[in-house]
C-alpha cells in the first residue's frame, strides 16, 4: 500500500497526446498528480511508446500501465526496470472496435466487395457467386479477449467459427484447436489477433498459408512480425489466396516505396484496426491505480514468461 493518499503518475507517450488524455486522467484520479517527465519520484508510469530511456529512470516505480493491449515493444526495452510489474489495457472501446474491424474486412472479403472496387475501376458489369455465412469458416488465430470477442459477432452473422490458441479453450459454438495445422485445413479466411512473441513471429508463413482452403482471405491485425511477406505475395500469385487485408507491418509507416502499396490482392490500412479509446480506458486505468493505493494486484499483469 502506498503510504500517500495522492500517487505521483507519470505520463509518457510519443504518440499519445497528453494534453488530450491527462484531463480525463485528472477528472477520474482528483487526489493525484500527473506529470510528463521523471525529475521527481514515480509511483505508477502510464506509458505507449515512451521517449528513449524513460523506462530506465523509473527507480522505485510500483506498474507500469500500457496504453495499449501489446507490449512485446515494453519488454524489449534494455532499461525495463526489473522486478516492475506491468499491466496490458483492455480496453473496451478497442476491444469493439477490433472486432468490427474484423467483421469489416471478412465481409469485405465475403460479400466480394474488394472485387467489385476492381471491376468498378475497370467499369465492368460482373455479378460473383454469392455465399452465405454458414458456407464459410473464420479461423481465428488467438482466442483471447479480442479473438472471443470477434468470434461472438462472426457467430451472430451465421459464420462457423474455429479459434486456435496455445493453451486448450472451450467457448460455445466455437470449434477450438490447440493444432494449428488442423484449424486451417478448415478455413477459409484467416483472422490473426495473436501477441507477437518467440513462438509466434512469422506464423503467418508459406507453409501456413498455403493449408487455408483455395481462394481463402488472410487478415492480419495483430503485429507485421507474424507475416513472412514474400510467402503471402507467392500464395496471392499463384491464386492459392484471394485477399489479404494487413494493418500491421515491420516497418511503419509503410514506406511509399514499398511493393505492398501497389499489389492487386492487398488491402492495407494504416494502424487503425482498433485505437484506444480514452473515453473508455480510462475507467480501466483508474481502476488499476485504485488497487496500487490499496495494496492490491493490479488488473491484466503481463505474464514475463509468456510474453504478454
Amino acid at each position: 500500500m502506498l503510504a500517500s493518499a495522492a500517487v505521483n503518475i507519470l505520463f509518457a507517450s510519443e504518440t499519445e497526446k497528453a494534453e488530450f488524455w491527462i484531463p480525463l486522467l485528472e477528472k477520474a484520479l482528483p487526489q493525484d498528480r500527473f506529470v510528463t517527465t521523471t525529475d521527481q519520484p514515480i509511483d505508477i508510469a502510464l506509458i505507449a511508446t515512451p521517449p528513449a530511456g524513460t523506462l530506465g529512470k523509473l527507480k522505485g516505480v510500483k506498474l507500469i500501465q500500457s496504453l495499449w493491449m501489446g507490449v512485446e515493444k515494453l519488454l524489449a526495452d534494455p532499461g525495463l526496470p526489473k522486478g516492475v510489474p506491468i499491466a496490458r489495457l483492455l480496453d473496451p472501446g478497442m476491444i469493439a472496435a477490433m472486432s468490427e474491424s474484423v467483421l469489416s474486412h471478412v465481409l469485405d472479403w465475403h460479400r466480394h466487395h474488394y472485387r467489385y472496387r476492381a471491376q468498378q475501376a475497370e467499369r465492368q458489369w460482373r455479378r460473383r457467386k454469392q455465399y452465405l455465412a454458414s458456407d464459410r469458416t473464420v479461423g481465428i488465430l488467438g482466442m483471447g479477449v479480442l479473438g472471443t470477442d470477434a468470434a461472438k459477432k462472426l457467430l451472430a452473422l451465421g459464420f462457423n467459427v474455429a479459434g486456435f490458441s496455445r493453451r486448450p479453450k472451450s467457448m460455445p459454438g466455437v470449434q477450438c484447436f490447440t493444432d494449428l495445422a488442423a484449424m486451417l485445413r478448415i478455413t477459409d479466411a484467416l483472422v490473426c489477433l495473436l501477441p507477437l512473441t518467440n513462438e509466434t513471429r512469422g506464423i503467418l508463413n508459406g507453409r501456413n498459408l498455403g493449408l487455408l482452403k483455395k481462394h481463402a482471405c488472410v487478415v492480419n491485425l495483430a503485429r507485421g512480425g507474424h507475416l513472412v511477406v514474400s510467402d503471402l505475395i507467392r500464395e496471392l500469385d499463384s491464386g492459392h489466396l484471394a485477399h489479404a487485408y494487413l494493418d500491421v507491418f515491420d516497418q511503419e509507416p509503410l514506406a511509399p516505396s514499398e511493393a505492398l502499396w501497389t499489389h492487386p490482392g492487398i488491402t492495407i490500412t494504416p494502424h487503425s484496426a482498433a485505437l484506444t479509446e480514452p473515453r473508455t480506458a480510462i475507467a480501466k486505468i483508474a481502476e488499476n491505480v485504485e488497487r496500487v493505493r490499496r495494496g492490491e494486484t493490479p488488473h491484466h499483469l503481463v505474464d514475463f514468461a509468456s510474453g504478454y
